[in-house]
């Protein structure tokens, strides 16, 4: 192993390949940090530029696009509301109100540095336990990928707000939204009303901005626009302190943990992590009253847990060649085309090339932290920029983003949809977050259900007799007892215990 990561050092320590991997990051924050530019269409558009390189050359390009990529969604989501990727959703849920409050500085310090750690961890874990991992997530059929979502589920009840109904029929109002479109097994269309742009359903990325961005500027244009906010950038390092950065070292390692566990388990991927890493923080704090309204704590879940899935997506990739989410089946096909085929013999014949892939995600983060970290000063200037000049841009860059998801006009129409549905439950006083998760778990839950049916015949019996799949439905059925049992509990106490994710 060791003569393997020095032969990946020498591949990657020149200057083509490290100016390829800056040159990666740089992109990838540029794609992050613009709502609806995901990691997935930087990956699209910059892969064929890679066909006249090496192939250590094209994997230091990729790599520091993937890592630039998933980081960026954290400046919009902290600065206005608005998470770049879906990887970044729960960063607004306590960005936003830190940069509300003036912390915005302190609120990109805390997720530049366990972003950077988090993935740190992950690479770690991904260079020395990545075949037996993979061999792990192997063991997970639908039956297995059915219960985990049933699981996932249950951390509704964490999000729901002030009100748990209203929280579960938010979740239940996203799962509905997911049905719209073809079936996922048979592709029988479904609540389309004859109209042929639906039979492809919703689209994730106008869902979440429309539901997060738009809702929230019909909702401040409705008061007195403002001249934008007085930005004096005077803080010292990170902003926070060495005792504050041991303070959330339990909650790094914890969410870190659950980014690349989750990230390892193909199809989930990191928009569901953070959400995920985020309820655990919040039910695992001693002040979960002050998740939702600002605390760093939630900041570091979300943002541990994003990058951390990237290490983890990459176990299955390199072990197995099985693709986490979208934006590793695009490095599936970025490996193939410069002729490594992924896999265990990927050990054995590149071996060079594959540590070398490790070394360049260790850089790329390196870099993600240092060009952050500069740019810390410039994008907290962003509060600054009147809102009647600032809300437009973004409604423009909004609608840009979803029409370039699939180039069709429809998007676009989804995306204000969206945004007055979710200004509607904004003064209902429903939370939204409920909605996303139930949105993206909604089509897992289905598919693997019909799947476990279709290999048992119809039998729900092997859902509660596998071990696996009963441990986490176990788990979920804990949890709600758990729940349930501390509503009784507190019902008699006064003051919100759930966080405002909408409100």
């Amino acid at each position: 192993m060791l003569e393997l990561f020095v032969e990946g050092l020498s591949a990657v320590l020149n200057v083509k390949s490290i100016l390829l991997i800056l040159s990666g990051v740089a992109l990838g924050l540029i794609f992050g940090s613009i709502p609806g530019l995901t990691a997935t269409m930087g990956m699209a558009i910059v892969l064929p530029m890679t066909f006249g390189m090496s192939p250590m050359e094209g994997m230091a390009l990729l790599m520091g696009l993937y890592i630039g990529g998933i980081s960026g969604g954290m400046v919009p989501a902290i600065l206005l509301k608005l998470p770049g990727t879906p990887s970044s959703i729960a960063t607004t849920f306590d960005g936003y109100p830190m940069a509300q409050k003036g912390q915005a500085g302190q609120a990109f310090g805390y997720a530049i540095v366990f972003s950077f750690l988090g993935g740190l961890l992950s690479i770690v874990i991904l260079m020395l336990l990545a075949p037996p991992l993979a061999q792990v997530a192997l063991q997970f059929g639908p039956y297995e990928y059915f219960a985990v979502t049933v699981f996932a589920l249950t951390m509704i009840s964490s999000l729901a707000g002030d009100s748990l109904v209203k929280g579960m029929l938010s979740g239940l109002l996203g799962m509905t939204m997911a049905l719209v479109g073809s079936a996922p097994i048979d592709a029988f269309p479904r609540f389309t009303f004859g109209y042929d742009a639906l039979d492809a359903g919703f689209n994730l990325l106008p869902v979440l901005i429309g539901l997060f961005a738009v809702s929230e500027m019909i909702r401040v244009s409705e008061q007195k626009i403002g001249q934008g906010q007085s930005v004096r950038h005077t803080m010292k390092g990170f902003g926070f302190t060495l005792r504050d950065f041991f303070k959330q070292g339990r909650n790094w390692f914890r969410s870190s943990l659950f980014g690349t566990g989750i990230g390892i388990l193909p199809g989930i991927g990191a928009g569901t992590a953070n959400i995920i890493a985020y309820v655990t923080a919040k039910n695992k704090s001693k002040h979960p009253q002050e998740f939702g309204k600002g605390t760093p704590d939630g900041v570091v879940a979300s943002e541990s847990a994003n990058n951390a899935a990237v290490g983890g997506a990459l176990v299955p990739l390199i072990s197995l060649g099985i693709p986490g989410d979208t934006v590793t089946a695009l490095l599936l096909g970025g490996l193939m085309i410069h002729g490594l085929t992924p896999g265990p013999l990927l050990f054995e014949n590149n071996g060079d090339i594959v540590y070398g892939i490790f070394i360049a995600l260790i850089i790329a983060n390196f870099a993600m932290i240092a060009f952050l970290y500069w740019g810390m000063r410039w994008f907290t200037r962003v509060l600054s920029i009147p809102q009647y000049i600032l809300l437009p841009v973004i409604l423009v860059l909004c609608v840009v983003g979803a029409i370039g998801v699939n180039n069709r006009i429809f998007d676009a129409g989804a995306l204000l949809f969206f945004g007055l549905l979710g200004y509607i439950m904004i003064k209902f006083r429903f939370p939204i977050a409920p909605v996303i998760l139930g949105f993206i778990l909604g089509p897992l839950l289905e598919t693997n259900l019909r799947r476990g049916l279709m290999y048992s015949q119809g039998d729900f019996t092997p859902f509660f007799t596998e071990p696996i799949a009963a441990t986490f439905l176990a788990l979920a059925l804990i949890s709600v007892v758990v729940k349930v049992s501390n509503i009784f509990r507190n019902k008699n106490k006064s003051g919100p215990k759930g966080i405002n994710t909408g409100v």
